[in-house]
């Protein structure tokens, strides 16, 4: 069944965060050009001499997963997915792909599981909702066919059974291969595009973000579109006060915290704001870069979670925060810091 199912290959980005470096775009490239001409192994040894250099780097693992799974490799290919969904929680695809390889194998409980995280980490994820419509299809197809030996005579089954399969096909596998093409081929017809996005019904999803799709609706609620532009202003708030910490404008950085910030060490707010000056102060170089960011609004207060990439001079970090908000004096000013989670 799994190509009855819709893998999302990625090639030249994953959700907008993970290549800031042209030589990054060229490994994709080359990776793609020997998958193109059928040629796994050595895609698959390209891929394995970038991990070697970085080995978090999340889009090599996730053409690894792909190339696995072209290899019939499933297990190896699940194993991939799933260290990519622990690693990185807010990225849908790799959710998507385990259920993929899931669903192959007739595991469509884990499939349906691995459905709905793919869904609730990006409610407008449209693969993720026909994929689990498959997933639901076959459930009932199975019910169905066990009702059936059950009961052979039992009419209702009957009809139930063969609507669901002239709904979506043979929910037994076996597709036609011309609909549905390798992954080879897919990264093939994706090559010659800078988006994201390819299935294997050959169907594109533009990389749009659930909120540039709101904000192209026109029948959105006078509510809905206030609390849109408070999330905005709550990332420009982020961004503005990472965008101080890069530049070491130390008075600006702190002017973010809110006057009841709460110390990370208990410390005094004023004791707490001189180790921080000069901490920022003493770097040579500093760049903070926000990604993914995501906005939980309840009236004043927000909770925002994204992933902070921190450069400086001796240290390189990548990690997850969150950052809880209160509005103050018409400003969304920080309240508490949280790493890692």
């Amino acid at each position: 069944m799994r190509q009855t199912f819709k893998k999302i290959i990625i090639i030249s980005s994953l959700s907008f965060a993970f290549l800031s470096m042209a030589a990054y775009a060229d490994d994709a490239a080359d990776i793609g050009k020997l998958l193109r001409s059928g040629q796994t192994s050595e895609a698959l040894q390209k891929v394995d001499a970038a991990l070697a250099i970085r080995p978090k780097d999340a889009q090599m693992r996730f053409l690894k997963g792909l190339i696995l799974t072209e290899q019939n490799k499933t297990t190896e290919a699940i194993n991939i997915f799933m260290k990519l969904t622990d690693d990185y929680p807010e990225l849908p695809e790799p959710y998507n792909n385990l259920a993929v390889l899931y669903a192959s194998s007739g595991q469509y409980d884990k499939a349906r599981a691995s459905l709905e995280m793919a869904i609730r980490t990006n409610p407008t994820y449209g693969t993720a909702h026909e994929n689990l419509g498959d997933v639901y299809a076959k459930l009932a197809s199975q019910a169905y066919d066990k009702a059936l030996q059950l009961d052979s005579g039992n009419t209702n089954a009957k009809l139930k059974l063969t609507l669901v399969r002239n709904l979506v096909g043979n929910t037994t596998g076996g597709t036609n291969p011309k609909n549905n093409p390798s992954p080879a081929t897919q990264v093939a017809q994706l090559s010659a595009q800078p988006k994201p996005a390819a299935t294997s019904k050959i169907e594109k999803i533009e990389p749009e973000t659930a909120k540039s799709i709101e904000t192209t609706n026109p029948s959105k609620s006078k509510v809905q579109q206030t609390q849109d532009k408070e999330d905005d202003e709550v990332i420009k708030a982020i961004e503005n006060w990472a965008k101080a910490w890069s530049n070491k404008d130390t008075n600006t950085y702190l002017a973010h915290y809110a006057k009841d910030f709460q110390t990370p060490k208990g410390e005094s707010r004023k004791a707490w704001a001189e180790e921080r000056r000069n901490r920022i102060e003493g770097k040579g170089r500093i760049s903070v870069k926000i990604e993914t960011p995501k906005v939980n609004l309840d009236g004043n207060s927000a909770t925002v979670k994204f992933r902070q990439i921190y450069t400086s001079d001796q240290l390189t970090a990548n990690s997850r925060k969150t950052i809880l908000m209160i509005k103050q004096d018409g400003k969304w000013l920080i309240k508490q810091e949280r790493a890692g989670s």
